[in-house]
């Protein structure tokens, strides 16, 4: 009994270590950013509406030496703000653009034909490649480009929210 207590013990320990170890070599870090979609918005008409990534700037600050590299998109998510008890039944279309200082706009994240009348959506990720250079840099912005079916009766607040994903340089 002992043996089998001990045996536990052990492999708890060991998992636990493999999960930190997984979390240390493998980062994931945040960036939201807020869009209004004020009441005066046309639909069928694409929007934009620009952000500076503070997140990623307090994890980076323009630092190029950040000991990180294959920086991607790991989700990006959609969500109403408010009004309170809001959906995304207004929204057609939802494009996410990433740029920084002396680098071109590459699209992250987008979803069309969004017919959900809930009031999140993960969005599909676009096939960006490495975005190294661009998170390292000083400058990050995020760029939201979205269409409306139908204009909306009062203001909307979206929260968007990206996840990158990193490895440690060795």
């Amino acid at each position: 009994m002992k043996n089998i207590f001990s045996i536990a013990i052990a492999a708890s320990a060991i998992m636990v270590s493999c999960g930190t170890v997984q979390s240390v070599i493998q980062n994931t870090f945040p960036y939201t950013a807020n869009v209004l979609i004020s009441t005066g918005v046309p639909a069928n008409k694409e929007i934009s509406s620009t952000a500076t990534a503070t997140n990623v700037q307090t994890w980076f600050g323009g630092n190029n030496n950040a000991q990180i590299k294959d920086v991607r998109i790991a989700d990006a998510k959609v969500s109403v703000v408010s009004p309170t008890g809001g959906n995304l039944s207004a929204l057609k279309s939802v494009k996410i653009y990433i740029s920084s200082s002396g680098s071109s706009e590459k699209l992250v994240a987008s979803r069309s034909d969004i017919s959900s009348t809930a009031s999140s959506v993960n969005l599909d990720l676009n096939d960006a490649g490495f975005l190294d250079e661009m998170v390292k840099s000083t400058g990050v912005t995020v760029r939201t480009v979205y269409e409306l079916k139908n204009q909306t009766t009062s203001d909307m607040n979206l929260k968007v929210a990206l996840n990158f994903s990193s490895v440690p340089v060795r």
